[in-house]
């Protein structure tokens, strides 16, 4: 979490192209290109950001979980700089060189890197903040954008990523970083349709249907469009368990009014732990489908299944636990009860942990090249 305080001006990001039916505030029109204006008029304040766990109707462990871990993913998609600048430069020979070329963006990046290194998460992000002022280019605020998500400061990430993605539409990881940083401020809709329209930008790449199968997982509801994305995922990689297991989710949301869609999903659900027999996920939605059947010597062999394949599974444990008590095995319920509750404690736990790892995620899995061109 960001504990100083990093001056964020709406004018410089200016308006991302959205779809009719989503209403922003126009703002003013200011070029890029011109002197760095980041720093000026700050009509935004990253002081003592909030744990979305702390604000109302999008607070719980599953929804901070996910927020979590789809924010290391998307901070995995940026680019080392380190690639772009000397590896052995010292500290001191860097801090030199950007004290003397102070219009330096490439010095800037590098420093940011060292700064989040080191622990200086305030430091970094005034660095990434001040390359993508002199260079604004789709590494720059890509990389702006997934600091600010990393230290949870998700109000401005959005405003960095939909700056991004207007001056990038070919950018995959740019639209993939609004629909993040919508999800993390509990705009699940919006969210779900921005990560429907990276999947559209280059409907080969994966990593927009991953990140979209993780919001339904998670999800009550379905946004138009979902499921002919996570069909059209399907079709593209037939052998990827986790592919065929979104799409049988994405169906299973929208089974109300489609009285068919349960028996796909079953055929669904069944290839898919056919594909992947390790599919914890998979026999525990077959698990659930069952249940929804009362067909309860199937659903504790399904669910069976799951805590077999992920021991550690939550809600495997949970669900296995009532469908011994609705089969009258009050005495297996216990049990599976027990183990539920052992590992939600330490789940919850695992949270604050899960975030101090993160910082070292950034720098262990940031890869790729640019991406998208500038208009």
């Amino acid at each position: 979490m960001l504990t100083g305080m990093v001056p964020f001006s709406h004018s410089v990001l200016g308006q991302a192209a959205l779809p009719p039916c989503v209403v922003v505030q126009p703002v003013a029109n200011t070029t890029l290109s011109n002197a760095p204006q980041f720093y000026d008029e700050p009509q935004f304040t990253v002081a003592g950001v909030k744990d979305p766990s702390e604000t109302g109707g999008h607070g719980s462990d599953t929804v901070r979980r996910t927020t979590e871990a789809l924010t290391k993913e998307t901070v995995g998609l940026g680019v080392d700089a380190a690639k772009t600048t000397d590896q052995k430069r010292d500290e001191a020979a860097l801090r030199a060189d950007v004290e003397r070329q102070p219009r330096n963006a490439t010095g800037h990046h590098a420093l940011a890197d060292l700064d989040e290194k080191q622990g200086d998460s305030l430091a970094a992000v005034k660095e990434y903040q001040r390359a993508a002022e002199l260079s604004p280019s789709e590494i720059n605020l890509f990389d702006w954008g997934a600091e600010l998500l990393l230290h949870r400061a998700y109000e401005p990430a959005s405003e960095v990523f939909a700056k991004g993605r207007r001056l990038f539409p070919g950018s995959v990881r740019m639209a993939m970083g609004v629909g993040v940083a919508a999800y993390a401020l509990g705009a699940y809709d919006l969210a779900a349709q921005r990560l429907c329209e990276a999947s559209d930008v280059d409907p080969s790449d994966e990593k927009p249907y991953l990140f979209l199968g993780k919001l339904q997982a998670v999800g009550s509801g379905l946004v138009p469009g979902v499921v002919e994305r996570l069909e059209r995922f399907e079709r593209l990689r037939p052998e990827n368990a986790t592919a065929t297991y979104y799409h049988a989710l994405a169906l299973w949301k929208r089974r109300e009014g489609h009285p068919e869609a349960t028996a796909q999903v079953e055929r669904l659900l069944l290839n898919a732990v056919e594909l992947d027999p390790r599919l914890a996920v998979g026999y525990l939605q077959l698990g659930i489908l069952y249940a929804e059947r009362k067909d309860w010597p199937k659903a504790i062999g399904a669910l069976r299944g799951s805590v077999n394949a992920d021991p550690e599974l939550e809600e495997g444990h949970f669900r296995l636990a009532n469908a011994y008590r609705m089969a009258g095995e009050t005495g297996k319920a216990k049990v599976e009860l027990e183990i539920y509750q052992r590992i939600a404690k330490k789940t919850n736990g695992q949270v604050e942990h899960d975030r101090h790892e993160i910082a070292q995620f950034v720098y262990s899995s940031r890869s790729g090249e640019p991406e998208g061109t500038k208009k």
